[in-house]
């Protein structure tokens, strides 16, 4: 199917109400015959513009007309960055359970030259950076954030 069909699907699901996890997202839409990988509903999340609040997964803004706005990075980090790790040019972000996600999408979001890109998991990010120095301002540069 389509990614369009399972965008859509997607949001009649959250339409519904709150997702509470991404494995909850999963399962639901494989009960509607979508078969997606965890990479691929990450992916989607992301495009999707999704948030995820102490009650699951919903649409930013809460259909007020502002779904295309993200959270900034510094509120984000503020909210959920609990420890920052550097390991040569990658950074492992380490957040408040169900955290990583937003704070993944606010980050590659941010267009920031530095970041090459980043991969979320439930409470961890991995943020890719160009080298290691600018890994090591990165850093300092999101600390300063939270």
């Amino acid at each position: 199917m389509s990614k369009t069909v399972r965008h859509k699907a997607i949001l009649d699901l959250l339409d519904e109400g709150p997702v509470e996890s991404q494995d909850s997202l999963q399962q639901r839409l494989e009960r509607k015959g979508f078969d997606v990988g965890q990479a691929t509903l990450s992916r989607d999340i992301r495009e999707l513009k999704l948030v995820k609040g102490s009650d699951g997964y919903r649409r930013a803004g809460n259909g007020s007309g502002s779904d295309s706005v993200l959270p900034s990075v510094m509120h984000l980090a503020r909210q959920f960055v609990l420890e920052i790790r550097q390991a040569q040019n990658l950074l492992v972000v380490k957040t408040t359970v169900g955290s990583a996600q937003p704070v993944a999408a606010a980050l590659d979001a941010s267009h920031w030259p530095e970041v090459v890109g980043t991969i979320a998991g439930d409470d961890t990010v991995l943020v890719i950076a160009t080298d290691n120095k600018k890994a090591q301002a990165l850093a300092k540069h999101i600390s300063e954030l939270s």
